[in-house]
């Protein structure tokens, strides 16, 4: 393995192996939101809250504090490696399950839902920066978007998974079996992954070095207005996930034990699309693809917003289900590659700059979420909104990133030879 300053590295996992321990990380963070979602009825019923959309925030502070942490881990990690900050967080993770499986009320499991989304944010954060020490450009690209079809299995499974443990031990077991993957995952990094960060990217301890590393990530156009989309994008995300049992499974659509099974065929089509990304952006470049898709996902939410309205709120359940694989298809391949252009530019300082670009975009797209979710009132007339709003500004930011000239590199990080 050659790194992007043509030193060599310590072996380490192949190709494959790599693809699948950081879509471990990354997936143990899916998880945590995911297998949640059917019993979240349950856990009202279990604290007597008797305000659905009150159930939302056991998704959102698992955000926040994912969010927030993300800030710590990168700058440590530029300067004490990869390997024991991703440790740590996942040690912290472990406690916040366990704390969340024994919470006597809805204001401790949210503290230690915010625990748990603290030590998450190592496993996500820091497994970027690895795929950012290891490969870049279109090489970065194509890994990210392996590992991304990988991850996309999560939410695809876990929220049959979360219902399977609930039907057979109630929502607590759930916490515990977080515990016990992230356990497994743990040892795994332990054994496999070298430390990734090279002595000449390492950054000496101090405020200054951290300023500088964020004052390098803030001045460069692409890193601001890519993370601008993709915060914007993932608040998207957010809206639907945090609403998305009451829409789907108890006050829209009364799906019931259905859920699973409308939310996993919307999830999948993530994996999919990143698939056909892996496979199109050596040929097709990260900017035609991306920008291409965002196109399309513009012209999708506008229909969505349109169809809500023009059914009461409400549109046949087959029109809302094919809509959503729509979006989230290629809302999949725009953000996946936005991830790839924020970072490409910023290789002496990844760890810095995956952590303020993924605490920027996960609050942002937590905040903007919220917003949606918690306007929530039986119908997707709210969600189609914020679809069709969120898509279009998004759009305008790239139009500005770029300076006018879409579809079209118009830079060059750190890249090797045929990158993008």
């Amino acid at each position: 393995m050659i790194t992007t300053t043509g030193q060599p590295v310590r072996q380490g996992p192949g190709f494959a192996e790599t693809v699948a321990l950081v879509a471990a990380l990354m997936g143990l963070t899916a998880l945590a939101i995911d297998t949640m979602l059917p019993a979240l009825p349950a856990i009202g019923a279990s604290y007597g809250l008797a305000e659905a959309n009150e159930l939302q925030l056991v998704v959102y502070a698992y955000m926040i504090g994912f969010g927030v942490a993300q800030v710590v881990y990168g700058p440590l990690s530029d300067v004490y490696g990869r390997r024991p900050l991703v440790i740590a967080g996942l040690v912290i993770l472990i406690a916040g399950a366990i704390v969340s499986a024994l919470a006597s009320d809805f204001d401790h499991l949210l503290v230690a839902r915010v625990l748990q989304g603290v030590g998450a944010a190592a496993a996500r954060v820091i497994a970027v920066s690895i795929v950012r020490d290891r490969y870049a450009g279109r090489e970065m690209a194509r890994v990210m978007s392996f590992t991304m079809m990988v991850f996309m299995i999560v939410p695809v499974l876990a929220p049959t998974f979360g219902g399977l443990l609930l039907a057979l031990a109630g929502w607590r077991s759930i916490f515990a079996t977080m515990a016990a993957l992230s356990i497994v995952v743990g040892l795994w990094f332990y054994v496999r992954m070298p430390e990734t960060l090279h002595p000449e990217f390492r950054r000496a301890l101090s405020v200054r070095s951290i300023l500088d590393a964020a004052r390098i990530c803030v001045t460069n156009r692409e890193a601001v207005g890519y993370s601008l989309a993709i915060g914007l994008l993932f608040a998207m995300l957010m809206g639907f996930i945090g609403s998305a049992e009451q829409i789907l499974g108890s006050d829209g659509y009364h799906l019931g034990t259905l859920f699973p099974l409308a939310f996993a065929s919307v999830a999948i089509t993530g994996g999919i699309a990143a698939f056909v990304n892996s496979r199109l952006v050596r040929t097709w470049g990260m900017h035609r693809l991306s920008h291409g898709s965002h196109l399309v996902h513009v012209g999708l939410t506008a229909a969505f917003f349109v169809a809500a309205h023009l059914f009461g709120g409400l549109p046949p359940l087959w029109l809302f289900i094919a809509l959503m694989i729509a979006m989230q298809f290629f809302f999949s391949i725009a953000i996946s590659n936005y991830n790839a252009l924020a970072l490409d530019p910023l290789g002496e300082v990844a760890g810095t700059a995956s952590s303020l670009i993924g605490a920027f975009t996960t609050i942002v797209g937590t905040i903007g979420g919220a917003l949606i979710g918690q306007a929530f009132d039986g119908t997707v007339a709210p969600l189609s909104a914020g679809f069709f709003a969120l898509s279009a500004v998004t759009l305008l930011i790239v139009y500005w990133t770029e300076r006018g000239r879409l579809f079209q590199p118009h830079h060059q990080g750190i890249v090797p030879a045929g990158a993008e």
